[in-house]
This record gives C-alpha cells, structure tokens and sequence, in this order.
C-alpha cells in the first residue's frame, strides 16, 4: 500500500484561525500588540490556571531567555539545567553570560533526577561559594518532571524555578497543568507543538507585576519619554497579532489535539504488544499526564535489525528533523555519543518506508559545545539517547498510520 510521507508532528489548522487573521488585517493591527495578543493570552491563562499570568512571545526560547532574565541570572552566575533537553533549555543561559551547569535524568519520566539535583547544588555551593541563580527541568516529549521533589529542594535551597513546558503544553502532574508550579514556566507555540503560532511561545508568570517586567524587557526596555530612551538592555521578542491570531484559532482545537496524542500513544501500546525488543514510554504513575507531544521507544540492544551494516556508513548532509537546510554537513561518520546501530538502521528503513522518525535528543553534557561545563551525571540519558526513537504523533497521524509504521517496523525486525 502506497503512503504519503508520515512527519513526526505537523501542525493543523481549525479555520478558525482565518477569522481572527482577517480581523487583523481589517484593523491593520499587523504589529506585536494588539488585540488578539491579549485575546490569545486570555485564553492561555483560562487554560492554564486564572491565577497566573501571560506573556505571548516570539518563541519559547525568548521565554527562557527572558524567564532567568527575571531571576537575575547574569555573567559569572551558575543554572541547573537538565541535560536531556534540546539546546533551547540551555542556550539562553549562555546569552546571559552565565554557566549552564547540567543534571542527568532518573529512568521513569526521563526528566531532572531530584536527587542529583541536590548533590549538584550542594557541589556547586562547596565549589563555588555561591548557589546557582535557577533550576531548569524540561518536560521531555510532553513528559512531566517529578516537580514535588524539585520544588521541594528548589525551596529548601531559595532557588527559583523555570518550567521548561515547552514540549508539555496541556501534561499535568497531580492534575495541575505544567508550568504553574516553579516562578515561571515556558511555553512553545512552534509548528510542531502541540498549537501552533507558526513560531512563538509564552512565559507563565506568577503576578501582574512579574508580566509587567518581562512585557518591559520583551518590547526592548524604553523608558517613558518622548524619545527613544534606554537604561537596560531589552530585547525585540514579542508575538504578532496576526500569529497570535493563529494562537487563539489553535486554541478552540487543543483539547482535541492533546487527546489525539494520547489516542495514538493508547493505539501504540496495543499495537507493540508482544513485540520482544521494544518498550514504549508511558506515564509511570496516575500522578503523570503526558500529552504525548512524541511517543518514544526504546529498542534493547540485542534486537536485531535489518540493514544494521549499513548504519553511519554515509555522513548526513541536511538535518534530520528540524530546520532541514540550515546545518552544516557532518564532518565524521561517528561521535563519541550516538544511537545503537539498531535504532539508526530502524530510522533509516523507516525513512524509507516515507515515516519520519527522530533519535530522541542527545544530552547537552555530551554536545561539543559545552565539552568543558559542570554535570552530574548517572548514565540514564546517554543510555536512552543510545536506544531511543521518536515516532510520528501528531494530529495528521491517522490509525491507519500508526498500523503501517507498527508494521513496517516489525517487518525490519
């Protein structure tokens, strides 16, 4: 049977979004204000929790970056940083002259193991004199981090808390939704997300006061005079009122995109049942609700697959996944951290076969750009990243897909 390719996750329009878009050209309100801006963040926060506060941004790494901004990271300072994360969790800590000093994972969510988390801050405070300005556990794939221990010694130690949710949009834990339990929380609007904004993100901030400060820096930190006049640093980092529009469109459909994504994750599990080899990630408690932004798996080293002579043979030139077009080629066939020849054979005939599918992400401690910053580390995710894949989840994913990738991969076993 003939397919169209099948993409990890793509974005999908309402209509809806038409709506708000034409209004805004109506009005000629194009620029980073205006009234779907604020009508998107309404309806973020009605989504979130009432009591917090919305910023909408240009992208989920503004958030970050403006997030340790507002916990006073600066040059010379230390930031716990999960390392099994993409560079967007850890990237603005260097924007601010800082450190980003990286925390291992435990083996059930995959996220911040608490308890290196307190080794890493005592370490850090021995060494250092100082403790680290914030701690940033990542929702990794829509996962939720056990966030009850990680507040725990966030408040035994008075560090803050940034929620890297950018992944988790709509997972809960304990039945509140992600992002709401540290002083900040991230949010992404990319076009693989859950909703989309084309491009975009959101930062959760605990009052209207914090908003105020962050709106302050996110539209370039002017002062009020009647001149352009600058006394910090700020930065261009607001969202549209034509992507908020797209914003507020996506938000009449997250309900059904979020349990989209755990039908297919429900429609995985059944299908990989008595499939020796090949463990699918789930919630490992009714605590944990995954929106399953990817669903993950991990193959056992000893599984077998077709074509694994073949694998890392040809050097890539383009990306796998992502900003295809914009990498530099890869100068050797191997890093000293890299999938198990099965998972890169099982990508590759997958390719094949038109699926799309991703290793999971390779840990920051173990990317050359930061070879020579602090980490605490157990082996938990260069054993994941060693065995892991991501399949297609998102809302263009049908169960007709979901069979034939289920079946081209017991096929190439």
């Amino acid at each position: 049977m003939a397919h169209n390719r099948i993409y990890l996750c793509l974005a999908h329009m309402s209509g809806e979004e038409q709506k708000f878009i034409k209004e805004a050209f109506d009005t000629n309100w194009v620029v980073p204000l205006g009234p779907n801006v604020n009508g998107f963040e309404d309806d973020l926060k009605q989504f979130v929790d009432e009591n917090k506060e919305i910023v909408a941004l240009s992208a989920g790494t503004a958030a970050v970056h403006l997030a340790l901004l507002a916990c006073g990271v600066g040059p010379g300072d230390e930031v716990i940083v999960q390392s099994f994360t993409f560079c967007a969790s850890s990237h603005p800590v260097t924007y601010l002259g800082a450190t980003p000093v990286f925390v291992d994972s435990e083996s059930e969510s995959w996220n911040m193991d608490p308890v290196l988390l307190e080794q890493a801050i005592e370490d850090r405070i021995a060494k250092t004199g100082k403790k680290p300005k914030a701690i940033v556990p990542v929702a990794l794939y829509g996962m939720p981090y056990r966030i009850d221990e990680i507040m725990a010694i966030a408040n035994k130690y008075e560090i803050p808390v940034v929620e890297d949710a950018a992944e988790g949009f709509g997972s809960r834990f304990d039945g509140h939704v992600l992002g709401t339990f540290g002083r900040y929380g991230v949010l992404s609007f990319n076009g693989n997300k859950m909703i989309t904004t084309s491009g975009g993100g959101a930062l959760i901030c605990p009052d209207a006061e914090a908003k105020r400060e962050i709106m302050f820096y996110a539209t370039q930190a002017r002062e009020s005079y009647p001149y352009y006049q600058h006394e910090h640093i700020g930065y261009n980092y607001r969202m549209s009122n034509i992507c908020a529009g797209i914003g507020r469109g996506q938000m009449t459909i997250v309900n059904e995109h979020i349990a989209h994504h755990k039908h297919v994750c429900a429609l995985y599990k059944e299908l990989f049942a008595g499939v020796d080899g090949i463990t699918l990630h789930e919630n490992p408690s009714p605590r944990y609700d995954s929106n399953y932004w990817l669903c993950t798996i991990l193959l056992d080293p000893s599984l077998h697959v077709k074509g694994e002579e073949n694998a890392y043979k040809v050097a890539i030139q383009g990306a796998v996944g992502g900003a295809a077009g914009v990498t530099h080629a890869a100068s050797t066939l191997h890093t000293d951290c890299e999938p198990n020849t099965n998972v890169e054979a099982m990508r590759m005939a997958l390719d094949a076969a038109g699926i799309e599918s991703r290793p999971l992400w390779k840990p920051m401690h173990k990317q050359p750009v930061y070879a020579n910053n602090p980490a605490y580390v157990n082996g938990v995710s260069e054993s994941l990243f060693a065995k892991g894949l991501c399949l297609p989840s998102g809302p263009y994913v049908s169960d007709e897909d979901v069979h034939y990738i289920v079946e081209q991969i017991r096929a190439n076993i």
